[in-house]
């Protein structure tokens, strides 16, 4: 691969052992794919593309894809995975989970089979790290979207059978079920992160999973318990709980501006934005699927199943960062968020960061946040 060389005069770079932060000038220097350098004020050599405006930051990581531009990940053929694959860098995203939710324990290991025939033949483009399976291990108190009638508790042969394939990278579960902490000990010990989602878990079952090895929290302040001051729930102990990451869905309607402020503020440092996307995303206003079963993308807000529950949204992650510094963040911090925080939750320290040793993974985004140029590996895909 040719050297690369981006000026900038706005970078985000996390340098090894400090925080994140804004550079003014600043520059990146690419090699064979992986950022080599990254310095402050300009280099002596001329660059190959220069930015004057926006900012240059790492690629955008979504750990919640269910699907997007009119396919829906869990069944989506050898095509609509090319799709997904080649279009998500014009959201920004150069590495992301795609997103299966409840289905039959067995329909869900042929689907994960099938993935892993297709990864191989992909094209370049948006990196896929694994899968996130959203159920079937989820409370019916608490299912949202989902399938009720399928879904069940997390016994020990049915997450055998899940991890088979070794695809599985992320798991949403609700630990109140019978076997959820076990299931949550077995999961982490095969390097998967457990998502405490879709639950009607108390603060202190939610501890519990915590105890046991949970990580993150879904969709924070939907289809969980929330904050009562003498029943607190789910969403209270992913708030205060530093071993526990929440992830926001900061299209504006899934929860309230004043709320997604809320949560940045109480939980600094360990908010994860996702899109938790549809089909519908990047589509016009129609009629689509979710696991199977018809969703409507209407004129405005996210799409709905028939009874009017929300069904994923039809977010952008580039539009989610644009989103939070609307409400007053810091830059730094909601790139943070949509970078290095979802990377490192999934062990990937070479992603979701600008610095020495990173793959070139990198976005321009423009003054409104959103995606101008992508580049992964140092090659430009958008």
């Amino acid at each position: 691969m040719a050297a690369l060389l981006i000026t900038a005069n706005s970078l985000i770079t996390s340098p090894e052992g400090g925080p994140t932060r804004l550079v003014s000038p600043g520059f990146v220097r690419v090699e064979n794919g992986v950022i080599t350098e990254v310095g402050e004020g300009r280099p002596d050599d001329p660059a190959d593309v220069h930015l004057a405006a926006g900012i240059l930051a790492p690629g955008l990581v979504d750990l919640q894809v269910n699907g997007f531009y009119g396919y829906d990940m869990v069944d989506a053929d050898e095509r609509g995975w090319q799709a997904v694959v080649t279009r998500l860098p014009e959201t920004g995203v150069t590495a992301f989970l795609p997103t299966f939710i409840t289905a039959p324990v067995e329909v869900q290991a042929t689907a994960l089979t099938r993935a892993k025939g297709l990864l191989p033949r992909l094209p370049a483009g948006s990196k896929v790290l694994g899968v996130h399976l959203e159920g079937p291990f989820l409370s019916p108190q608490r299912k949202g979207a989902h399938n009720q009638a399928f879904l069940t508790d997390p016994a020990p042969d049915a997450i055998a059978t899940l991890l088979e394939t070794g695809l599985v990278k992320l798991v949403t579960l609700a630990p109140e079920r019978d076997g959820a902490l076990d299931a949550v000990r077995a999961l982490t010990a095969a390097g998967v992160l457990v998502s405490v989602g879709h639950s009607d878990a108390t603060a202190a079952q939610t501890a519990a999973a915590a105890d046991a090895g949970a990580r993150m929290v879904t969709h924070i302040f939907n289809a969980q318990s929330g904050v009562h001051h003498r029943d607190p729930g789910v969403a209270v102990q992913a708030l205060i709980d530093e071993r526990l990451h929440p992830g926001l869905i900061a299209d504006l309607h899934h929860v309230a501006p004043e709320v997604c402020r809320l949560v940045f503020q109480a939980a600094p440092g360990r908010v994860v934005l996702v899109t938790d996307a549809a089909a519908s995303a990047g589509m016009p206003p129609g009629t689509y699927e979710l696991g199977g079963e018809p969703i409507t993308m209407p004129e405005q807000g996210p799409p709905l199943r028939a009874d009017g529950t929300i069904a994923g949204s039809g977010l952008r992650l580039d539009e989610a960062v644009g989103n939070a510094v609307s409400l007053g963040l810091d830059p730094v911090v909601a790139i943070d968020a949509a970078t290095r925080v979802p990377a490192d939750l999934v062990g990937r320290s070479d992603l979701g960061r600008v610095a020495p040793g990173a793959a070139a993974d990198l976005v321009w985004l423009d003054d409104d946040y959103r995606a101008r140029t992508t580049w992964i590996n140092g090659q430009k895909v958008f």
